[in-house]
């Protein structure tokens, strides 16, 4: 079941089209990465599905129904703007977040005062907003965004302003989410952390979907045909032949084995690439080389730029 359909949603500000027919669908308990340069759409469409704005056509679907104003209940939102209120205390602008989310005060008091904890900012709990870093100021929003248990959420740049230990422990969380039935759409530029924790993606440029699928599956329709091949020791012959027979791209000589980075030209499949050097070497490893998504976002914003160079934002 999907927890999200989006169909031909369109908007536009003004003279700017912010989406042009963007249609995707998210399925239910997955973690879900929205990508795409700045500017492209996607905060357009995570204000939609908050129903902060409204599409100009198009429609939105959650649970399977029409989307209404109630199902923001539903919905843990943490948007790239911070939105903190600097003199007020950072414990009570959490009850008073997590209060607005429907949570009495006793109950938020004692979820609030174990996730402080656990986060390790309880020392401020009665500390000014403002005199947190950004930081620990991130770690409150985030606190507020799961506190009522949202069966879907929308995390806009996470990770900002997040060290690699605190980084670490948002991605944890992320998952523990995830395994008790949340679903999350996570928009982010680190690519690095889609390829960690995102099952599904979809690709946003220009205002229109350009790429949409299960990670792995678009990882696979992108590869290039490149292996990694390493063998217990080199000889001529055999860098003789994989230089005449195949495309090298790499050589990494180690103290006892050498690794090689080969390119299949077409007609040839890894098969062949073995065939040719079993007879030789002891072969120690072989895999495939799928592009990251660092590589295809890349690849596939640079090419629809080229084929849409007029395109009205």
């Amino acid at each position: 079941m999907n927890i999200i359909e989006v169909h031909e949603v369109t908007k536009r500000y003004s003279n700017h089209l912010a989406l042009d027919r963007v249609s995707l669908s998210v399925p239910e308990g997955v973690v879900f990465g929205l990508l795409g340069p700045n500017g492209a759409g996607k905060t357009t469409l995570i204000r939609i599905l908050n129903q902060i704005t409204f599409p100009d056509s198009g429609s939105v679907y959650f649970k399977g129904r029409p989307i209404e104003a109630d199902d923001v209940r539903q919905i843990g939102y943490l948007p790239e703007e911070r939105g903190l209120y600097k003199k007020m205390k950072a414990g009570e602008q959490a009850i008073y977040l997590a209060q607005l989310k429907g949570l009495d005060r006793e109950t938020a008091f004692k979820r609030l005062r174990k996730k402080f904890q656990q986060y390790d900012i309880l020392d401020w709990w009665n500390r000014p907003v403002e005199e947190l870093s950004k930081g620990m100021q991130q770690k409150v929003q985030f606190i507020t965004t799961i506190l009522h248990e949202p069966s879907f959420l929308i995390l806009d740049e996470p990770f900002s302003g997040f060290d690699p230990i605190n980084t670490n422990l948002l991605k944890e969380e992320i998952h523990n989410l995830k395994k008790q039935g949340a679903t999350i759409i996570l928009s982010t530029h680190n690519m690095a952390s889609v390829e960690e924790i995102c099952d599904e993606i979809a690709l946003i440029n220009q205002s229109q979907k350009i790429l949409e699928g299960n990670l792995y599956d678009i990882k696979t329709q992108f590869k290039k045909n490149v292996f990694s091949l390493e063998i217990g020791g080199e000889t001529t012959e055999v860098t003789q032949m994989l230089a005449e027979q195949f495309e090298v791209l790499a050589t990494n000589r180690l103290p006892h084995s050498v690794q090689y980075t080969i390119h299949l030209p077409e007609g040839k499949c890894a098969n062949d690439l073995l065939a040719a050097v079993m007879p030789y070497v002891n072969i120690l490893s072989f895999n495939e080389i799928l592009p990251t998504m660092n590589e295809i976002f890349i690849e596939q914003v640079e090419s629809f730029n080229q084929a849409h160079p007029h395109e009205q934002q």
